[in-house]
């Protein structure tokens, strides 16, 4: 039987003729969803056996569906599966191929289905092993980024605002930070899981079926939770993958801005960190140059992945219920994103293991800018009762002060402070150190090293 006359056989009496080669090539979905070959021969079989349980086919037919399956699985996973286009979609061509091996029983599978619930079916399938993937490789990037925090709880830099050096914190309290941020990425993967776990198999073409299925095996089967409560809904519903897609945007943004951040410390002008050889790339023409291809690429990914997204939300904008062809074009948007975001979460759980602080220049940087500033304000209000505002006002002509002589303001002398403020004494100085400056910031969440180990700790046992 050739391509056209199979997939003829497939569509039913109903066509004549093949489709044209314009129409085939626009309608044909094999190209990308046969990614999902084992999610559609994991439901086939829930279904064939379901059928037999429940009397709909007998059970000799159902036996051989369901070994026939897993030799058309064995084919497609060995490489020695041939796709079709003509064939349109992985579906069809695994019952196509189901059908030259065990026969007229390969006809029966189809009963109480249709192809807009098995998609579905399929679909979900493949996006909830993706959220699967993406929790647990959230989970090794928190564990690496806990890793270097314990490393570095007590190693002193500058927290930025405005990307201008603002107050003293610490290595650790910035690394936990990013655990904090990729926590609510996991959680909302976790959270999307939970909603999505509904099967859509038994909805059929959009109003269900006459046949006594049950649905609450299938759906025990494939690991759901339970069947879903509408047919119309279980086919047209696609909100799993964009609940998937915001998850993996607002994650890929997280990733851009650890990537940023690492592009600006391993550079020569900030020498905050040392990226890996693992991670870098040389210049065809500059011998000196170890550039951070790998950040700048994760960098990037935020804008492949988001695009995904809008491309999606704007297919499923005002289509009616239930299925509408336009559906198709979701698979290619949320197998490209996932691929990006699997592959980011890899890289950069990579980059951060390998990634060294280094120590003096954080150190240099943390002091600079008059960083403890804010110390010496909250040094006025608690030494001298002065209230904030005046106490910002001396502070802010102190700075004025140090900057017109060209040093810090640990460097100005006590007589040069008492010309601004009298009352100022010398046990002033001990705020002025950016460790001790760490070190009084105990607030729960604070950057004080004994408030970034009780974080530590806590994730520590969170992850484990």
């Amino acid at each position: 039987m050739s391509d056209k006359k199979s997939a003829n056989a497939m569509w039913g009496g109903r066509f004549s003729a093949g489709p044209d080669a314009i129409m085939e090539a626009i309608n044909a979905s094999i190209g990308y969803d046969q990614k999902m070959a084992k999610q559609d021969i994991d439901g086939s079989r829930a279904h064939a056996a379901m059928l037999a349980a429940q009397g709909i086919i007998n059970d000799s037919d159902a036996s051989a569906i369901r070994k026939g399956l897993l030799t058309v699985l064995s084919e497609i996973e060995g490489g020695n599966f041939a796709f079709s286009t003509a064939l349109e979609d992985i579906h069809m061509n695994v019952e196509a191929r189901l059908t030259e091996i065990v026969g007229p029983a390969a006809g029966r599978l189809h009963t109480a289905r249709s192809r807009n619930d098995q998609v579905a079916t399929d679909f979900k399938l493949w996006v909830r092993g993706q959220m699967d993937a993406a929790i647990d490789g959230l989970s090794a990037l928190m564990a690496v980024f806990v890793d270097q925090a314990e490393a570095g709880a007590d190693m002193v830099m500058p927290g930025f605002t405005h990307l201008q050096v603002a107050q003293p914190v610490t290595w650790g309290h910035h690394m936990m930070a990013y655990v904090e941020m990729f926590a609510r990425d996991r959680s909302r993967f976790i959270d999307a899981r939970k909603r999505m776990n509904e099967s859509p198999l038994g909805a059929a073409a959009l109003a269900g079926t006459s046949f006594p299925i049950d649905r609450d095996m299938t759906a025990e089967a494939l690991g759901f939770d339970r069947p879903s409560a509408n047919s119309l809904d279980a086919v047209s519903d696609r909100d799993f993958a964009l609940e998937f897609l915001t998850s993996c945007s607002i994650c890929a943004t997280h990733i851009s801005r650890i990537a940023e951040e690492l592009v600006i410390w391993s550079s020569a002008q900030f020498r905050f960190v040392t990226i890996s050889d693992r991670f870098s790339t040389g210049s065809s023409i500059m011998p000196q140059k170890k550039n951070p291809d790998a950040a700048e690429l994760l960098r990037s990914k935020v804008g492949r992945i988001t695009g995904s997204l809008v491309a999606l939300l704007t297919i499923m904008k005002g289509l009616p219920l239930a299925y509408s062809k336009d559906m198709q074009e979701d698979k290619e948007q949320v197998f490209d994103a996932a691929d990006s975001m699997m592959l980011s979460l890899a890289a950069l759980t990579g980059m951060i293991a390998d990634m060294r602080p280094n120590e003096e220049p954080l150190r240099l940087a943390a002091a600079s800018g008059f960083s403890t500033a804010t110390d010496l304000a909250d040094w006025l209000v608690r030494a001298l009762n002065m209230p904030f505002r005046d106490a910002h006002h001396v502070t802010g002509a102190l700075v004025k002060m140090a900057e017109d002589q060209g040093c810090d303001l640990h460097e100005l002398s006590l007589a040069q402070m008492q010309s601004v403020e009298a009352k100022i004494t010398d046990a002033v100085y001990e705020v002025l150190g950016v460790e001790n400056s760490v070190a009084s910031r105990i607030s729960y969440g604070g950057t004080a090293p004994v408030q970034v180990r009780a974080q530590i700790k806590r994730w520590r046992e969170a992850l484990a």
